[in-house]
């Protein structure tokens, strides 16, 4: 196969390495791709969200195009290249609203009896005044619409709360409004291929910007799988209460989801709640859960694509252990500082067990790698324990210097010293 590969972050760049391990595809390309990816595979200067500039590469002849970011899913582009006869890998326009709309995504989850958080959309003040007064606090306040994920507060402060949802107001959108769910956090990856549903490995991945969950949200800065924490029969459950009732819900509402169904939980004292949808690979879950992936990557996302994932056996893991740690540039999330140069890339990937996969990268003047984005670098270490994959990350983020960036030192630490703890009555 010749798999074509949209988008430029640390996301594309670990579904690029694993297809590139898969022996049935024989060529991949990315569009546009960053500095990191160039190095692997030929890139091409397209604008991802760009339905008629997209579909001006079907001369690439790709048997497959895999849609990364949510940005392309929301503005409808996988429906312009199945239209243009390409097989896509990615949810249509009207699918994607299960992410582009988190009071679409309740609708959904209320018809599918999918346990979730209680909440109230918002198109006014008032209207959202009144919701954090019935919840109370902790306050969770969220962008109605695409934020990259950090369209999300969660705060103490009331008045912090009301000046988000006024924020939303005032660009024009509305908030939902939502109830604070206890609990770890876990996110899980489900393959659909509009009616049948394959779950990969579960992941936890790290929101705040600073350790010890500080300081505002951002697209995440660390991640790591397997959750040896977790129960047993998890992704069963979740798959039973949430996955497939939404497939088939989605479905029955004349929107088939196909693609890669992202499942935001919590583990609470009721049991699991959903805290959110994506539509996509979550960034930096992906780059944890592939690098354990062993069974062939390509293979699955055309089956997905193409209504053949009836039947398929268990995919195939690693036990090694992955942790990834988030380098950011100075400045993330509120002002990234581009430009930056970036040292040491090569020294961290000759380590025993450790890959780096690049999101914000560029080329600056004199060739050498520059910060091009916020988010910059995810440094990957693979290990025998959770232990040993955190020592062989953090072994890396040591050897690559940017000047300012920063990055979380409390990645899997808690999972690493058995602080987890899951509440009681949860999968049972």
């Amino acid at each position: 196969m010749k798999i074509l590969v949209l988008g430029s972050g640390g996301r594309e760049h670990a579904i690029v390495r694993a297809l590139l391990r898969d022996p049935s595809v024989r060529e991949v390309h990315a569009a546009p791709g960053n500095a990191g990816i160039a190095l692997d595979v030929p890139v091409h200067a397209v604008d991802a969200t760009d339905a008629t500039t997209v579909t001006d590469w079907r001369e690439l002849g790709a048997d497959l195009v895999v849609v990364g970011p949510e940005a392309p899913l929301a503005a409808g582009v996988s429906d312009a290249l199945r239209a243009a006869g390409l097989t896509v890998f990615g949810p249509s326009r009207a699918a994607a609203e299960l992410e582009a709309s988190k009071s679409f995504a309740k609708d959904v989850m209320a018809q599918a009896g999918v346990p979730t958080a209680a909440a109230h959309s918002c198109a006014t003040e008032e209207e959202a005044a009144a919701a954090l007064d019935e919840f109370g606090a902790p306050y969770v306040v969220k962008d109605d619409g695409l934020a990259a994920g950090k369209g999300v507060v969660v705060t103490s402060d009331r008045g912090q709360a009301l000046a988000h949802a006024r924020a939303c107001f005032a660009a024009g959108g509305t908030v939902v409004i939502e109830e604070y769910l206890d609990g770890p956090e876990v996110s899980l990856f489900v393959l659909s291929d509009g009616t049948n549903a394959v779950p990969l490995a579960p992941a936890q991945d790290f929101k705040r910007i600073g350790d010890g969950d500080t300081g505002p949200n951002t697209g995440g800065m660390g991640a790591y799988s397997p959750l040896d924490w977790l129960p047993g029969d998890f992704v069963e459950e979740v798959m039973e209460q949430v996955a497939r009732p939404v497939i088939a819900t989605m479905a029955d509402r004349g929107t088939p989801f196909s693609g890669v169904l992202y499942c935001g939980l919590a583990l609470t004292a009721r049991g699991i709640r959903v805290i959110e949808f994506n539509v996509r690979f979550g960034d930096p879950e992906t780059q944890a859960v592939l690098a354990r992936l062993r069974t062939p990557l390509g293979r699955l996302l055309m089956d997905a694509a193409t209504g053949r994932l009836a039947g398929l056996r268990e995919l195939d893991w690693s036990e090694k252990h992955a942790v990834d740690v988030v380098i950011a540039a100075e400045g993330y999330p509120e002002a990234p500082v581009k430009g930056g140069a970036l040292t040491g890339v090569e020294a961290a990937e000759a380590l025993d067990g450790v890959s780096v996969l690049h999101a914000g990268t560029g080329t600056g003047p004199d060739g050498g790698l520059v910060a091009a984005g916020g988010r910059v670098l995810a440094v990957v270490g693979l290990g025998e324990s959770l232990a040993a994959a955190r020592a062989r990350a953090y072994e890396g983020v040591g050897l690559i210097s940017l000047p300012g960036s920063r990055h979380r030192t409390d990645i899997a630490l808690k999972a690493e010293l058995g602080q987890i703890t899951v509440p009681a009555g949860e999968v049972r």
